[in-house]
C-alpha cells in the first residue's frame, strides 16, 4: 500500500522540495492523466550493497562485452529514453523537474555504450550515501542489467550504504533485491545520511 503526499501541486516539483522529500523516503510518479503523486510504500525494496548479486551469466557477458560505462554524461537523454515506453510514469512535467534537480548535482546517471552510442542506462537520486534508483532502459539486449550492475559496484566503490530500488521485480530479485519494512528503512536512511560520500564521475569495472 502506498501513501499519496501533497499532489499536483508545481511546488513539490521544486529541486529544494523534491531533495526534502526523496531524502523522506518518498518518490513521484505521474499516473496515466499526467498528474503526480508523491508515494511512501510501507514496504520498501532495496538492494543490500553488503550482500548483493550480480549474476554469473552477466559477470561473464560483461567481461566480454564491447560496452563502454560512463557516469553522469548524457544523463536527460537517459532519463528521455526511459521514458519513451507505452505506459510510463515518467511525465514531461517530470522530466522538467529532474532536470532543474540535476544542476543542483542530485541526478546521475549511469550510460552503456556501444559503438559510441548511447544503448541503455539508468538514472537515479544521489543524497549523501543513499542512491534512489528511479528508471532504466535497454536498446540492446543485457544493457540495462549491466548498467545496474556497474552503478552497484559504482555505489560500494563510493562508500554508499542505501541502494533504494522502491518495488520487488524479477529483474531486482536476481542482484538481491529484498522487501523491507518501513522502519528497518528509515534505519537505513538515518545511517546513510550520517555518510559524507560523492558519486563519482570516474567508472572502473
Amino acid at each position: 500500500m502506498s501513501y499519496g503526499l501533497p499532489q499536483d501541486i508545481k511546488k513539490w516539483l521544486e529541486p529544494e522540495n523534491m531533495i526534502m522529500l526523496y531524502a523522506s523516503g518518498a518518490f513521484p510518479m505521474a499516473d496515466e492523466n499526467s498528474i503526480i503523486n508523491w508515494y511512501q510504500p510501507k514496504v520498501r525494496t532495496v538492494i543490500p550493497l553488503n550482500n548483493f548479486n550480480i549474476p554469473r551469466s552477466l559477470k561473464t557477458f560483461i567481461s566480454g562485452t564491447d560496452f563502454v560505462y560512463k557516469a553522469n554524461i548524457n544523463t536527460m537523454a537517459i532519463i528521455n529514453a526511459c521514458a519513451q515506453r507505452n505506459e510510463t510514469w515518467i511525465s514531461k512535467e517530470l522530466i522538467s523537474a529532474y532536470s532543474k534537480l540535476l544542476e543542483f548535482g542530485f541526478v546521475k546517471s549511469i550510460g552503456v555504450y556501444q559503438n559510441s552510442i548511447l544503448t541503455g542506462g539508468l538514472y537515479g537520486i544521489s543524497y549523501k550515501g543513499a542512491f534512489f534508483g528511479e528508471s532504466m532502459f535497454s536498446k540492446v539486449p543485457q544493457a540495462s542489467k549491466c548498467a545496474l550492475a556497474v552503478l552497484i559496484k559504482h555505489l560500494v566503490k563510493n562508500n554508499f550504504s542505501l541502494l533504494d530500488v522502491q518495488f520487488q521485480t524479477e529483474h531486482l530479485k536476481m542482484f538481491g533485491a529484498v522487501e523491507i519494512s518501513w522502519k528497518k528503512y528509515q534505519l537505513l536512511l538515518d545511517k546513510a545520511y550520517k555518510d559524507d560520500v560523492v558519486f563519482s564521475d570516474e567508472i572502473k569495472i
